[in-house]
């Protein structure tokens, strides 16, 4: 017995003598520092799960175990109580396997530059410049997407050229063309005029949205007293855009309460919170945090609500999610001892609200992908399969696999990769069916993945991060329930624990549904999934079908030259194999076809003779 071995039973047998009460555990590593604490309604229960068998564990919590050395625990009189000093703790401790949130918010400002040509920024402090300052502002996004407005509607440049000192030194840009910017650089507008700009998007932020319309109504129409027409085209441009950017708020907002919006993203070995935060019927602020590797979706969501809420000083009434969040009403309670009102966590299917959840959703798939080097769409995609399929994480590393042949003639099958949601073609592979006569799809199938289990026996110490030395962490069959049957036996008999699902067809040969031992999940409504899936099923069937067609046309020459008069299959193939083609064999001179493994002088005259319809050379 290991080491780590004997210290697992020994944690174990403390474990097991825990009371059955409410209460916090906290782990300590062989430093004595604090790595994880967290709550628990019965104590032996709970910390005994962590000391047992590691099947059920996800890589975090195997982690922490690892380099757990011991704990130790308080009681408390009810579960409530033990959140909220789970809370306390972790805030004080900052334990490294909770889930961290680091707190970004700070104050945010408005900039003014000072001079003849002033610009219009955010920045995050105020320093003694000489500029003017708005603020602060709590929310960075709503500081940076106010100026990002106000910069497009009152069309401020927003490149780094300075002015006057850049006037006149180059043509201008393409916001000028799309009339986002009046093109200070290139003299098309005055100084006067660009100051007038910049007062009125200061207006407009210091204002809103209405009193800035109200003022430059009047300007306008006393422009248009003036006969100043030019002038007051400009400022009725506008007057237009603050309205379209208010109707598109308006469309956004209709109908939703104050309410904090948070949704789950997963990766491989990083996650993904995002939180969308509605004051007035309108979105006033969005927060991303990206985080390590996190445990089953509903306990993450509910460890994210903890850290997220003990860092924050407002509660809203509403909290929507995009999945169940374990102990809900727990955190109902403690969330509306914190707000001193009733708040509700709620998760909706449907509607409005579902919409907000995933767009919510949409936009952390985003930011993960920015920082796992995917595209949103990819971990979209990834994630939305993990959850359709019910797996412990995305899947990284999809193999998928088909048979093809005709009247089981020509029996082959095709294996495809698809890594990180995209075609991985170095690691794809071609299988020859060699223990299976005529057409029998489901021994086919066996046949090829018994085949690639074996391979990764052989392989699997070579260190290969593609390719038959590492294992899939998804298996996709083309084809139903029969295949999935056929095959599962084939990976429980060699121990490994792989996800194995089938791809089923409509009648119009497009994908349909995903096939699994117990019945079938529609992909119907999970969309990223479904192209992913529709995706995956096309590959491989293009791929095994072309195999299948090469060793056809290989067939066809082999037997064209096996019909002459001395020719034999072994020859027909070494012929092949010597010139590529049958084109290239029948322009071969005599002596080349003499050189030929296997071939003599009689049966190259025989070859030449019939192609060239001559005797010999």
């Amino acid at each position: 017995m290991t080491e780590h071995e004997k210290r697992i039973k020994e944690l174990r047998k403390k474990a097991m003598g825990l009371p059955l009460n409410p209460g916090v555990y906290i782990m300590h590593d062989k430093t004595g520092k604090i790595i994880y604490i967290g709550k628990a309604k019965a104590l032996k229960n709970r910390v005994s799960q962590y000391f047992g068998s590691e099947k059920n564990h996800d890589g975090k919590v195997r982690q922490m175990v690892a380099h757990a050395e011991d704990f130790e625990y308080i009681l408390t009189d009810s579960e409530f109580e033990a959140l909220v000093l789970e809370c306390s703790l972790i805030k004080q401790y900052m334990p490294k396997y909770n889930i961290l949130l680091k707190d970004a918010k700070g104050y945010h400002y408005i900039k003014v530059s000072k001079g003849p040509w002033p610009s219009v920024s955010s920045v995050k402090q105020m320093l003694d410049d000489g500029a003017e300052y708005i603020g602060p502002f709590v929310s960075s996004w709503a500081v940076k997407k106010s100026v990002d407005e106000a910069v497009k509607i009152f069309r401020l440049p927003s490149c780094t050229r300075r002015f006057p000192q850049d006037i006149g030194k180059g043509r201008p840009c393409l916001n000028y063309y799309i009339k986002q910017c009046c093109a200070p650089c290139a003299g098309r507008v005055t100084q006067e005029e660009y100051n007038e700009a910049v007062r009125a998007a200061v207006s407009f932020l210091r204002g809103g949205s209405a009193e800035s319309t109200r003022q430059l109504t009047e300007k306008m129409n006393k422009a248009a007293e003036g006969l100043q027409f030019e002038r007051a085209a400009r400022i009725r441009d506008c007057i237009a855009a603050i309205k379209r950017m208010n109707d598109r708020q308006k469309v956004v907002a209709s109908r939703i309460p104050e309410q904090d919006v948070i949704a789950l993203t997963r990766g491989t070995g990083k996650s993904c919170f995002e939180v969308f935060r509605f004051k007035r019927g309108r979105l006033y602020d969005r927060e991303t945090f990206i985080v390590g590797e996190t445990g089953a979706d509903s306990a993450a969501r509910s460890e994210f609500i903890e850290r997220y809420y003990s860092m924050r000083g407002d509660v809203p009434p509403r909290v929507s999610t995009d999945g169940p969040a374990e102990g809900a009403e727990l955190l109902e309670r403690w969330l509306s001892g914190k707000a001193g009102f009733q708040v509700r966590i709620v998760c909706p299917k449907k509607g409005e609200q579902a919409r907000l959840v995933a767009m919510c959703r949409k936009n952390a798939a985003e930011q993960l992908a920015q920082s796992v080097g995917r595209t949103g769409r990819e971990t979209s995609a990834l994630d939305e399969l993990a959850r359709l399929l019910g797996l412990k994480s995305p899947p990284e590393y999809i193999e998928s696999y088909d048979i093809s042949n005709l009247g089981g003639a020509e029996n082959v099958a095709g294996m495809v990769v698809f890594r990180n949601g995209r075609p991985l073609k170095a690691a794809y592979r071609k299988f020859r069916i060699k223990t299976v006569a005529g057409q029998d799809d489901y021994a086919s199938m066996r046949e090829v993945v018994s085949r690639r289990v074996s391979e990764y026996f052989k392989q699997k110490n070579s260190g290969e991060s593609e390719g038959f030395g590492r294992l899939p962490d998804l298996i996709l069959l083309d084809g139903g329930r029969g295949q999935v049957s056929a095959v599962s036996p084939v990976l429980k008999e060699a121990g490994l624990d792989i996800p194995l699902f089938g791809m089923v067809k409509d009648g119009r040969h497009r994908t349909r549904a995903i096939a699994a031992e117990g019945g079938e999940i529609s992909v119907q409504s999970s969309r990223s999934a479904f192209t992913l899936i529709s995706s995956i099923q096309e590959e491989v069937h293009r791929f095994a079908i072309g195999y299948h067609r090469q060793r056809r046309g290989k067939a066809a020459f082999s037997s064209e030259l096996a019909s002459i008069d001395g020719i034999g299959e072994k020859r027909a193939k070494m012929l092949l194999k010597s010139f590529k083609t049958v084109q290239a064999v029948s322009m071969a001179e005599v002596k080349e076809l003499e050189n030929v493994k296997t071939m003599t002088k009689p049966a190259a005259a025989n070859v030449y003779r019939h192609f060239h319809g001559g005797g010999d050379k």
